[in-house]
């Protein structure tokens, strides 16, 4: 009984990191880039009484074909990132970028760190640069002061080119070219906030490419890729997971009652 009281006590904690996961993905169901995060459960120790197939003699020498063990409950091992294609809305916008098929914007955090983004919603600062809303520039991207002071029309080629046209000119200049990036293992990047993730070793290291090319996706001018969070279906797990909790605190108060009457017959 004491058993079942610390038993239960894990289902309810790893059930609320559960809800705590699914309300994190759907405050950022608007968010533009947001990958969700799925819950990984693992069990508990167990306690081994008697193991499967000890204990056998004679014609029974393998033993009983099932054994007594009882767990311990249960914990949440990790989270992990669904890295699939959110919806790529349009927007008319020259400088959102939404990427369709695998990679990541590199951007520059201000300590000079290497960052990576899925959002693309750019914009340009006061020296010409090409941007994030928190002001970190995209790497690789060229300087727009000329064309901004030259009225040019931007474009973005689906590659990366970035090509300029200045007003009454049939020929563009190609100013750069935006290169996207991929990693091994996408779910082991490290979440940091403000639509960025970091490296690590479980990522593996950083492959620079060009998009479109050996799998790699392709840049959209114009347009945002939107949270990738089905809406109806964490709703769904939210009440799995509500019910599972409130399952748990009943066998609590179970365990509670048997030891009330266990106690009732001692005194």
């Amino acid at each position: 009984m004491i058993k079942a009281l610390y038993a239960s006590a894990s289902g309810m904690k790893a059930q609320q990191r559960h809800v705590d996961v699914i309300a994190n993905n759907i405050a950022n169901v608007n968010t533009g880039g947001f990958k969700k995060s799925r819950v990984d459960f693992q069990d508990l120790l167990y306690e081994t009484i008697r193991r499967p197939g000890a204990g056998g003699q004679g014609a029974a020498a393998l033993g009983p074909p099932s054994g007594l063990q009882i767990g311990s409950g249960t914990e949440v091992i990790s989270t992990t990132k669904n890295f699939s294609q959110g919806p790529v809305d349009l927007t008319g916008n020259p400088l959102d970028l939404a990427i369709e098929g695998d990679g990541f914007f590199e951007v520059t955090l201000p300590d000079g760190t290497p960052a990576y983004t899925r959002s693309g919603s750019f914009q340009i600062d006061g020296q010409g640069r090409i941007v994030t809303s928190q002001g970190y520039p995209l790497a690789n991207a060229p300087a727009l002061n000329s064309v901004l002071q030259l009225e040019a029309n931007l474009s973005i080629q689906p590659d990366g080119r970035v090509l300029a046209t200045q007003n009454g000119d049939t020929t563009s200049q190609q100013l750069g070219q935006i290169t996207l990036n991929t990693f091994a293992n996408p779910a082991g990047l490290e979440s940091r906030g403000n639509n960025i993730w970091l490296a690590t070793d479980a990522s593996g290291p950083v492959a620079q490419a060009t998009a479109g090319d050996q799998g790699v996706g392709t840049i959209r001018q114009g347009a945002i890729e939107r949270s990738n969070v089905d809406i109806v279906q964490e709703l769904v797990g939210l009440i799995t997971a509500q019910r599972a909790y409130e399952v748990n605190s009943r066998a609590i108060r179970s365990a509670d009652q048997m030891l009330s009457q266990l106690a009732s017959l001692i005194r």
